[in-house]
């Protein structure tokens, strides 16, 4: 990691400052970058106050997140609607954004516009966080895991399918220490240190690896890789993600646009070895909606499924059912990958930052609404930019953004397949609900300020 400085309260723009990209992550149409000296930044979709900049505004380009400055943030995490950050050296970990379902885990359904620190978490020294569509996972150096939030088909789990407002331990992995978690629409999945992987929530599409379609409220092992040990774990929207210790990947669950990356369109119950990177060795994962991400020990990306808006960055706009490398400025070796709903990030050897995909709310930091279907260089965050990095600042009032609407009435958000809106805003577990492709934002039934 770089230098970390004190007192960093301008933007980032200071003329001789190069800072180090360590940290990217994406949610349904917002992105978040964290950069040497605990400088964070976001861009995209406000609405929700998913940016944490005060206010429900879109923004572009990144603009650093001032609000964050003096809090020594070392890790952050996009849920669909919401972001969490983590700071070590205070040992707090802090929300923002969409609060339905009590995703913030602040015992309440506030939709926070600014970062507040999650106090049931407080002093509790955390290895890992995962956000889902509405829920979240944390673990704790200690190795167990926390979750809260949205929990209809039990993908805390806890035992019940009962929201929680709060962080509360999942008991079953008591005595079981946890490496990794991941969290995709209403599913869960974990990877413990002794290698085994499990799986909880909806499974309707065999996403949890348990050789059927039946939700779980509770973590159970997927028994049909024994014997192998995994080391990552990753959730797209309904399907999964593993890699194993010698870099080999499997996937399962959904793969109605070739997500699974099995040649076919074909749904998998079980982990199943991706065949087609066999001859390579997986170092980072990452899971969209409907597209999968997967980085080489050697710097290579690779793609594949859902592409209507080039999220998968091959240069067009079909689908992949298979592996495809992507391609990027005199060859740049990428060091990290994440996937939003449907747009992509990436970091490279370079100290670049690429961007691609669905640019509708300026999710893509290149200052406009435009789709892009191969790697763009996100300018203001990029060594290799016109002017090198130069990041706006937000200026929020620390002691605003506190924006209270009432729960009732008001429900999670997907994008539709069908490219129908749900006329009641209700989701119904067989389909793709409520938000047409074309974006068109939300309407709160009860708008009104508390």
């Amino acid at each position: 990691m770089g230098t970390v400085e004190k007192k960093q309260t301008t933007a980032v723009a200071n003329d001789q400052t190069i800072r180090q990209i360590l940290l990217v992550s994406a949610g349904a149409s917002h992105s978040v970058a964290l950069l040497s000296g605990n400088v964070v930044c976001s861009w995209g979709r406000g609405e929700d106050g998913q940016l944490g900049h005060g206010d429900p505004e879109d923004r572009f380009v990144p603009v650093q997140l001032s609000a964050l400055d003096e809090h020594e943030v070392n890790s952050i995490t996009c849920g669909a609607d919401h972001t969490l950050a983590y700071s070590e050296p205070r040992v707090q970990v802090y929300s923002w954004g969409w609060g339905d379902f009590g995703r913030l885990g602040h015992g309440n359904s506030t939709d926070l516009f600014i970062p507040h620190p999650i106090k049931t978490l407080d002093s509790v020294k955390i290895k890992q966080i995962a956000c889902g569509d509405s829920h979240c996972l944390a673990i704790t150096m200690d190795g167990e895991v926390a979750s809260w939030g949205r929990n209809q088909n039990g993908q805390l789990g806890i035992g019940t399918a009962e929201d929680s407002l709060v962080p509360q331990r999942i008991k079953a992995f008591q005595g079981t220490p946890v490496k990794m978690v991941a969290a995709g629409a209403e599913h869960s999945a974990a990877v413990t240190e002794a290698g085994d992987v499990y799986g909880w929530g909806w499974g309707r599409y065999g996403n949890l690896g348990l050789g059927d379609r039946k939700d779980r409220l509770v973590p159970e092992k997927s028994s049909s890789i024994d014997g192998i040990k995994m080391v990552h774990v990753a959730c797209g929207w309904r399907h999964t993600i593993t890699v194993t210790s010698s870099g080999s990947i499997y996937t399962y669950g959904w793969s109605k646009y070739g997500q699974l990356g099995h040649g076919d369109f074909e749904d998998h119950l079980t982990p199943c070895k991706l065949e087609a990177l066999s001859g390579q060795i997986i170092s980072q994962i990452s899971g969209g909606w409907r597209h999968t991400m997967a980085v080489t020990s050697d710097g290579k990306l690779y793609g594949w499924g859902w592409n209507k808006f080039g999220q998968v960055g091959v240069g067009d706009n079909d689908d992949r059912c298979s592996p495809v490398q992507v391609l990027f400025p005199n060859d740049q070796k990428v060091v990290q990958i994440c996937c939003g709903w449907r747009h992509t990030l990436a970091v490279t050897e370079r100290n670049n930052v690429f961007s691609w995909g669905r640019g509708t709310n300026g999710q893509l930091g290149h200052g406009d609404s435009v789709d892009r279907n191969s790697p763009t260089l996100i300018e203001a965050l990029s060594v290799d930019g016109s002017g090198g990095q130069r990041i706006e600042s937000s200026k929020a009032d620390p002691s605003a953004g506190k924006k209270l609407i009432p729960p009732s009435g008001r429900y999670a958000v997907v994008p539709d397949e069908t490219e129908q809106a749900s006329a009641t805003g209700t989701r119904d577990n067989g389909g793709d609900a409520s938000v047409p492709e074309n974006d068109v934002k939300r309407i709160r039934i009860d708008p009104g300020l508390a």
